[in-house]
């Protein structure tokens, strides 16, 4: 078994770099360099508090890249397992397989249509209604794109180290020039100057609960729109509306669930967090939000943030129709009707 797992692990990494191969330079480069040094961070095992060798990060640096470049052609290869060999989107049948034996796989697509993919040991499932969800410990194949948590129908994958690494390169971007903002004060309620480690692991389980909030959220909004949502997205892939669209169901998703929660459990490091958090096409649409915050930050008063996920979630549900009005008119054209109704609907 112990050979079986191996193969698997190696012909999910290697869709992985099929992926990567197709879609991983998207990112502007000082982004990319930051997300290929964490992903040599990870793949050799280094810590947090690690320096780096430069000159072997250099040198993986090019083979990676010569690697995704032999193949960009590519095509995805079939997952072996149990003397079968599983389609790698296939997720329930592998899940079938691997959950006995303590691992979980999810396969899905990300922004830009991006195909993700990875496995990794399984902290534990829990079935809260109808929505399964999936806690993914220590991972064993990965994509340059981590994602911390993804919602597929009704399967909700959280995947805890991706997380981590994520809180990570937030704070290693943050400190380069330590701005007051509201990311600034989350980071500030832990010590991460002398307790790195730990206070990576506090965050983590502190704000893994609103990343879970955040996919029921979404859940609820997929059983909204079905999946002609789906299709508008791929119709308008590669294009400022898409990059909207998303925006426009998470905000949708975290005003009907994550915001008010949090405001409900009044924690202000999780208010911090989440708005810290927010960048972007979500940031630039929602602004309204951000003046929540802000004066939810001089007085306290929690209503602020209360009211204005209420006023969101009308109006965000009431702008995904008229996308959704739009891509039924205009099909693989929507982009451009698109844009120009969300750039004057911001809230």
């Amino acid at each position: 078994m112990h050979n079986s797992l191996q193969q698997l692990c190696e012909a999910v990494q290697t869709n992985c770099h099929i992926s990567d191969a197709r879609q991983g330079t998207d990112y502007g480069l000082c982004a990319y360099l930051m997300k290929m040094r964490e992903y040599f961070r990870w793949e050799q095992g280094f810590s947090f508090t690690d320096a780096l060798p430069k000159e072997a990060v250099g040198d993986w640096l090019t083979e990676r890249e010569a690697l995704w470049h032999s193949l960009a052609e590519a095509d995805f290869v079939p997952l072996p397992l149990a003397g079968e060999a599983y389609d790698p989107f296939d997720v329930d049948a592998l899940n079938a397989e691997l959950e006995p034996l303590g691992l979980v796989y999810s396969a899905g697509y990300g922004a830009k249509n991006k195909p993700l993919f990875f496995l990794g040991h399984l902290e534990r499932r829990e079935q809260p209604g109808t929505v399964s969800v999936w806690v993914a410990g220590r991972e064993l194949a990965r994509d340059l794109t981590a994602p911390a948590a993804m919602n597929q129908g009704d399967r909700i994958f959280i995947r805890r180290e991706s997380f981590r690494r994520l809180l990570w390169e937030k704070l290693e971007t943050w400190r380069w020039h330590r701005p007051d903002n509201a990311l600034g004060r989350a980071f500030a309620c832990y010590d991460f100057e002398t307790e790195l480690e730990g206070s990576l692991d506090a965050m983590v389980e502190r704000e893994l609960a609103a990343v879970l909030l955040h996919e029921q959220g979404e859940y609820l909004v997929g059983c909204e729109v079905g999946e002609r949502w789906n299709a508008l997205v791929m119709d308008v892939a590669h294009t400022p509306a898409e990059l909207m669209a998303r925006a426009i169901r998470d905000h949708w998703a975290d005003c009907q669930v994550t915001l008010p929660e949090l405001a409900r459990q009044g924690d202000p490091t999780s208010i911090h967090f989440y708005v810290g958090g927010l960048s972007g096409m979500r940031k630039s649409l929602f602004p309204g939000l951000q003046q929540a915050y802000e004066d939810w930050y001089q007085n306290g008063d929690w209503r602020a943030l209360e009211e204005t996920a209420a006023q969101g979630q009308r109006h965000w549900a009431d702008l995904a129709s008229e996308l959704l009005a739009l891509h039924q008119n205009h099909g693989k054209d929507a982009a451009g009707p698109i844009k120009a109704l969300v750039e004057s609907r911001c809230l």
